[in-house]
């Protein structure tokens, strides 16, 4: 009996701790429209981001490609199109990304 009691008294502590938790819980719609606006907020900033970095990349891998052409290699080719593919992927995928979700 001793021990009903005690769990009587436990359960009792518990649920007076933890459910004014559940009263200061948000909406789930109203959290995920908060959610949407901030990433709309930031998505901006991420294109532009992701623009420079395309552009860095294009700069640096111009300077690789003509140190190749220059020492004479033979896959300068190659290393062009493996750099500008990637400073491309990154336009496209940033510009793909912006159309996809109408921002």
């Amino acid at each position: 009996m001793k021990s009903l009691i005690s769990k009587r008294g436990l359960i009792s502590l518990l649920m007076s701790t933890f459910l004014p938790l559940s009263l200061w819980a948000q909406d789930g719609n109203s959290g995920i429209q908060e959610a949407n606006t901030m990433i709309r907020g930031y998505f901006e900033s991420g294109t532009q981001l992701m623009y420079a970095v395309g552009a860095i990349l294009g700069l640096i891998g111009a300077i690789k490609v003509f140190q190749k052409w220059n020492s004479g290699d033979n896959d300068t080719n190659k290393s062009a199109a493996a750099w500008f593919g990637s400073c491309v992927f990154l336009v496209v995928v940033a510009t793909v990304i912006k159309s996809f979700f109408s921002v």
